[in-house]
């Protein structure tokens, strides 16, 4: 490696060693939110690593085809010492307010939608279910009615043929209206002691 090359690495790995401080306090302070799980600990744990592992490499193939050399590894820890000693307080401060912001961001996102988008949607929802129940009870009434009004006239209707017919014919319709009445009444028994076994 020329000298240019050799100075380019250093720089671009003490970058990464800041980088890396930054970083690593930024996963710290979001990782509260899945400590509980022991899983999620373990597994967001790998990825980061991981992650970090083969960004600062790539960074590293850039700028000097991917050589490692052990003042590669004392750059990066330069870099994260400099962010230790310079940079950590005032970040976490600053990380702080951005979460801050990003909450107070998400919780009026959070309630503009439930106050223009679920609370219409409910509301109106309602509204609809209260006009359908109307429509419905006011249909069923007329419906009543309109079967009281035809019912009523068919019947006496009915009467009045019944009483013009022939006594024969009479007396075999009493005969058939009394045979259904009891298959009516067998039907009825029948059900009620299968309900009766099934309790």
């Amino acid at each position: 490696m020329t000298l240019s090359v050799q100075f380019l690495t250093m720089i671009s790995m003490t970058a990464g060693g800041f980088y890396l401080g930054m970083i690593l306090d930024t996963y710290r302070r979001l990782s509260i939110h899945w400590k509980s799980s022991p899983f999620m600990k373990y597994f967001m744990e790998i990825v980061f690593w991981l992650t970090q592992t083969m960004l600062l490499y790539y960074v590293l193939f850039r700028v000097n085809s991917g050589e490692l050399r052990f003042y590669v590894f004392l750059a990066c820890l330069l870099g994260f010492s400099m962010y230790q000693g310079l940079a950590a307080r005032p970040y976490k401060a600053f990380l702080e307010h951005i979460i801050r912001m990003v909450a107070a961001a998400y919780r009026f996102c959070k309630r503009t939608v439930q106050v223009l988008v679920i609370i219409p949607v409910k509301w109106l929802f309602q509204l609809i279910t209260v006009i359908a129940v109307f429509i419905l009870s006011t249909l069923a009434t007329i419906l009543r009615w309109l079967v009281k009004i035809i019912a009523v006239p068919l019947f006496w209707l009915c009467r009045l043929v019944y009483r013009m017919l022939p006594q024969t014919v009479q007396k075999k319709l009493h005969k058939i209206a009394g045979f259904y009445s009891k298959i009516e009444n067998i039907c009825r028994k029948r059900i009620k002691q299968l309900l009766s076994k099934r309790r």
